[in-house]
């Protein structure tokens, strides 16, 4: 998308939430100290009568956006992923989904992407905790362009919305950004017969990859954008296990709980083929450079290859 091409996702999002703010005089937003990091701090420079830095303080952060959000505003919750899971998740049960209040949450720095700040920053369960909550959306963008529009459509949306954002910046997937971004529905990037990539965020664009190293080794993989993690687009699994009969599914999450969670439990439910799972094992993960990370614990294109070719195997023994 001209414009936003290579930026970061967070930088994305907060000149969204500027861009949307001008025409909407109902969106308001909060933060949690640190609105530099989230880019909240755009919003707060442009409509500084609408921008609540609340301090290290996330659970009432939360709390008073359900509590303005009753009014007809419509707050946008700013924290890292890791704090809006585990300081505020009181009040976003208790309050925001129990109640089906029009509150958006924003974690940023999601998945291993605050990779110098170590295991106290990264959130790997995030995904987890959200999609167990009734009432809530949630909504992993893979690139900028994704970015935008899901900011975009959580304004649109009434009700809780999560949105879990990327640290660092994300390469651009033409493939992706070419497509229209529908709320619950999957995007076919790549077509192919043998096996299906699914994959969300950050990991999509390395599912691309390694879609690209199995055609070297003739196998033609069909790759799947799930941007929207629930609701879940169960009728397209559906449809690429039958087509292909294998699925491996990435994620930038752990391996409990996340994506691939959901997506077993759609495809055992409705289509039962061989599936693995790319994303950190049940493990912390220690300080680091980010690429350095990604490598160690196993989310990268090479990893998503082994898995399909388990998968392959797999489905050899079953014929």
């Amino acid at each position: 998308m001209a414009g936003i091409a290579g930026k970061a996702m967070r930088q994305v999002y907060g000149e969204t939430l500027v861009e949307l703010g001008k025409s909407n005089p109902n969106i308001v937003v909060f933060d949690a100290d640190v609105a530099n990091s989230t880019r909240t701090i755009l919003f707060g420079e442009a409509y500084p009568d609408r921008f609540f830095d609340v301090g290290i303080a996330e659970m009432n952060m939360a709390a008073m956006a359900a509590g303005i959000s009753t009014t007809g505003m419509i707050p946008f919750v700013n924290t890292f992923a890791c704090f809006m899971v585990l300081r505020c998740g009181d009040p976003i049960r208790s309050l925001v989904a129990y109640t089906k209040l029009n509150v958006k949450l924003a974690g940023t720095y999601a998945g291993l992407s605050d990779s110098y700040d170590g295991a106290s920053h990264h959130s790997i369960l995030d995904i987890a905790f959200m999609r167990a909550l009734p009432n809530m959306v949630v909504i992993c963008p893979a690139d900028a362009a994704d970015m935008k529009a899901a900011t975009e459509i959580a304004v649109q949306y009434k009700g809780p919305v999560y949105l879990r954002i990327h640290r660092n910046e994300c390469p651009d997937i033409p493939e992706n950004d070419n497509q229209p971004f529908v709320l619950g529905k999957g995007k076919v990037l790549r077509d192919g017969k043998d096996i299906t990539l699914v994959a969300t965020g950050y990991m999509v664009h390395r599912a691309m990859e390694a879609a690209t190293k199995l055609q070297t080794k003739g196998v033609s993989a069909r790759v799947v954008n799930i941007h929207t993690i629930k609701p879940l687009d169960a009728e397209l699994l559906q449809t690429c296990a039958k087509e292909t009969g294998g699925i491996v599914v990435a994620e930038e999450h752990s391996i409990h709980g996340g994506l691939g969670g959901a997506v077993a439990e759609a495809i055992g439910r409705l289509y039962p083929v061989p599936i693995e799972f790319v994303g950190v094992r049940d493990t912390f993960a220690e300080s680091g450079d980010y690429q350095s990370l990604l490598e160690k614990y196993g989310l990268t294109s090479q990893h998503i290859v082994k898995a399909a070719e388990e998968v392959l195997k797999k489905k050899g023994a079953r014929a």
